[in-house]
């Protein structure tokens, strides 16, 4: 599975080691909405009577949020952004921390009711962190569970501690999960990236707070559950069996077997007597832990159980899964009644008074009514049904079309996400793409400033698709993905620098039309916009003026270990972003990078506010925008041969391969062969005004530049009366519009070099 924050590039294998990617990410127009599935829930009752509820929501869009609930109304109150993955599982523990976790392998800590900043990220799992269990509302005690078989028990009062007592390798003292200067990490224990793109790291610790470990489980965890004590711990996963620990000291207790499918989900009573679990094999199971077995089985559903809720006094519990369905079912007695049935599979829920919020695939939350003080009042209304022993008995019920109605056909409120990017396609222009999203829109995206440029709504993708195509061959300079429900653009060096265009093309006013520009320079100079002026401001008159704001002795070093970086000439330091590049300060992007040390963050460009070590980003993207410095790019000319077409009686005075930028245009080859044409006047005139340089093509040959800056001044006068030129490839008349690397793509369509050919157009 693509991991979002962390890869290095793959195509250059000069390089000894993988560089750190870059990757922003377009955030819709509506920022306080989610725009992928809701993974977790955790509700928080005020303290004082008059005060609101707070309901906070974790996604797969990898941000959290916060919601100050109404009674029929929820506002988003903060947005919490420093995960680079999927957000999977939050909890509350004492007055004002908030822990979640992540496919980015962290567990992060919040301050929950106040800034919403990241205040530390702990670092222990090695694969993606899929659960936590928090014991009572009292307590520090937090459990994480992840795809790595590990099970870990965190004291978060002790893993908050201050940096200088508790300087480990797995605990980052942050603002917004990046290191502050002054608080980089030991060198030796940097977090590696693997070829695999997974991320590993070094195992050595310094001195600083270490979790319990739970070691036994062999497989991924996908279920935690605590008492309220926070002495005992339940974990389940692919292995099909409970496992009970001592959280105090993470020792084995004992094992529960009964289930016959992976088990997501776990419920412990306050006391840790009893334990309910839900599983893949569509069952919900009562266990005493006591007596160590199963008391009751429960087929209620007909897929896998997902999400587990109980009644204070677990009399009762609610359950959710896979069949978009939420069932109530008694313990005791083994009525159990359909509540209300959603278009999503149902991921988690939380019981909230008389209600229960509902997360599911879908990027909206929704509230039900469901009695939740008094659950026995929705059972006496007769439409319920006694819970089977055996999941085959509860499918074959609902397959005879016996299916119960549900309670309640509409949720009492919602709070509505942003439908999320499900396709999308990079158009040949390589700066548009073109996606659709959960509700069926499609839509246009410029992606060199990160906004929407054409809604055409409900229309049919492939079709749109084919509307939109144009014969143009520009390199592939960025990769797309959409697992956070929008569009991730990642950058890597040095393919990243491949892609040039002409600045008339961009219609860059006030800057000459042969200049040429480079798409990933210009974009991370408008990422970074906001970053260089407040590190300016923050540096004061110390800063030099050419912007070079780095020490220098890093990035320095790192230049001169690879030889041949380009200095980018034709814009020398020019610090200006041009409107093409222009990123939008309403819903500005989230950079995602990995950094050189310290593990992966994300945040909003306009956040930035200069303090980030330069640690933080990679050293090319620093490079590049502070110094203009690019790696040494490949495919940047094109070679080609210009021959006469047959039996054409015009010569031109050139001979040999020619070599020219791949984005020059074959209006250029024209008036190059206009000015080279073998004419009555005497030959040297036409060797004097330096438009070609003579290269190193072999003995024979002649290897000439064609220059995208000659014939500015336009042509000779007594050229103005010679005949009009046309250029062929493969006997096809060539476009003046098409670039040379255009012709190759898509006339040409072989690997050796391009022959044009040129003759009089006859009649004009």
């Amino acid at each position: 599975m693509h991991r979002v924050g962390s890869a290095g590039n793959t195509n250059s294998s000069s390089r000894p080691r993988k560089e750190k990617r870059l990757t922003y990410v377009l955030n819709d127009s509506v920022d306080t909405r989610h725009c992928a599935g809701i993974n977790c829930l955790a509700v928080h009752k005020s303290a004082v009577s008059d005060g609101s509820d707070i309901l906070f929501t974790g996604s797969r869009d990898g941000r959290l949020k916060r919601w100050a609930l109404a009674e029929d109304a929820a506002t988003c109150s903060a947005t919490f952004e420093s995960h680079v993955d999927w957000v999977n599982d939050a909890v509350l523990v004492g007055d004002n921390t908030l822990v979640s976790c992540s496919s980015d392998t962290t567990l992060k800590t919040w301050n929950a009711f106040s800034n919403a900043t990241c205040t530390r990220t702990l670092r222990q799992h090695t694969d993606y962190v899929t659960c936590l269990a928090a014991a009572g509302k009292n307590s520090n005690i937090v459990a994480s569970g992840g795809l790595g078989g590990e099970v870990f028990i965190w004291d978060i009062e002790a893993a908050l501690a201050p940096v200088s007592k508790s300087n480990d390798a797995m605990v980052d003292d942050s603002s917004n999960g990046i290191n502050g200067p002054g608080n980089s990490l030991p060198l030796a224990n940097i977090r590696t990236i693997s070829s695999s793109n997974n991320i590993s790291m070094h195992t050595t610790h310094t001195q600083g707070y270490v979790p319990i470990a739970a070691k036994g489980h062999k497989e991924s965890v996908y279920a935690l559950a605590m008492n309220e004590g926070g002495t005992l711990l339940v974990s389940g996963g692919t292995e099909k069996v409970v496992r009970v620990w001592d959280s105090r000291s993470g020792s084995k207790a004992l094992k529960l077997k009964g289930h016959t499918d992976n088990i997501r989900a776990l419920l412990l009573d306050s006391s840790g007597r009893y334990c309910l679990s839900g599983s893949s094999d569509s069952m919900i199971r009562l266990w005493d832990i006591g007596q160590q077995r199963c008391v009751h089985s429960y087929a209620v559903h007909t897929d896998s159980v997902w999400a587990l809720a109980s009644t204070p006094t677990f009399s009762h519990v609610y359950s959710g899964g896979r069949d978009f369905s939420l069932y109530l079912t008694d313990l005791q007695t083994r009525e159990s009644s359909l509540l209300c049935t959603g278009e999503h599979p149902i991921l988690q829920v939380a019981l909230h008074d008389n209600n229960i919020w509902i997360a599911s695939t879908d990027s909206s939350v929704h509230r039900w009514p469901v009695e939740g003080r008094n659950p026995q009042n929705i059972l006496q209304r007769g439409n319920s049904f006694l819970a089977g022993n055996l999941s085959f008995s509860r499918a074959r019920v609902s397959l005879e079309g016996s299916t119960p109605v549900p309670v309640y056909k509409e949720p009492n409120l919602t709070i509505p996400g942003t439908p999320g990017i499900v396709q999308h396609e990079v158009l040949n222009n390589k700066r548009h793409v073109l996606t659709k999203d959960t509700s069926g829109s499609v839509k246009l995206w410029e992606i060199t400033r990160g906004v929407v440029i054409e809604d055409y709504g409900k229309v049919s993708f492939e079709e749109k698709k084919e509307e939109l195509f144009e014969m143009v061959s520009i390199p592939a300079w960025f990769t797309v993905d959409t697992r956070l429900g929008s569009l991730s653009v990642h950058l890597d060096t040095p393919q990243c620098f491949s892609a040039e265009m002409y600045s008339v093309d961009l219609n860059i006013a006030g800057k000459p039309e042969d200049d040429k520009v480079n798409l990933a320079r210009e974009t991370l100079k408008g990422l970074l916009v906001h970053w260089l002026i407040k590190r300016k401001q923050r540096m004061g008159s110390s800063a030099p003026a050419n912007g070079e704001l780095l020490s220098g002795k890093d990035i320095a070093t790192r230049s001169h270990t690879h030889s041949r970086i380009e200095v980018d000439s034709s814009s020398e330091n020019d610090a200006m972003v041009y409107p093409p590049f222009e990123f939008s300060v309403v819903s500005p992007p989230s950079i995602i990078t990995e950094g050189t040390q310290g593990g992966p963050w994300r945040k909003k460009i306009t956040d930035l506010d200069g303090t980030e070590d330069e640690k933080d980003f990679p050293w090319w993207c620093l490079d590049c925008v502070l110094h203009n410095r690019l790696p040494p790019r490949e495919n940047t000319k094109c070679s080609f041969y210009l021959h006469p077409c047959e039996g054409s009686s015009v010569q031109i005075l050139t001979q040999g391969k020619l070599s020219a930028p791949r984005i020059l245009r074959i209006h250029k080859v024209i008036n190059y062969v206009i000015e080279k044409m073998v004419l009555d006047k005497p030959l040297d005139s036409l060797n004097t005004d330096g438009s070609f340089a003579p290269g190193l093509a072999g003995p024979q040959l002649q290897h000439q530049v064609v220059g995208d800056g000659s014939f500015r001044s336009g042509f000779k006068p007594w050229q103005k009366l010679r005949p009009s030129i046309e250029i062929l490839c493969n006997n096809q008349v060539l476009s003046p519009e098409m670039s040379l690397a255009t012709v190759r793509a898509y006339i040409w369509k072989k690997s050796d070099d391009l022959v044009l050919n040129y003759r009089v157009v006859q009649g004009r």
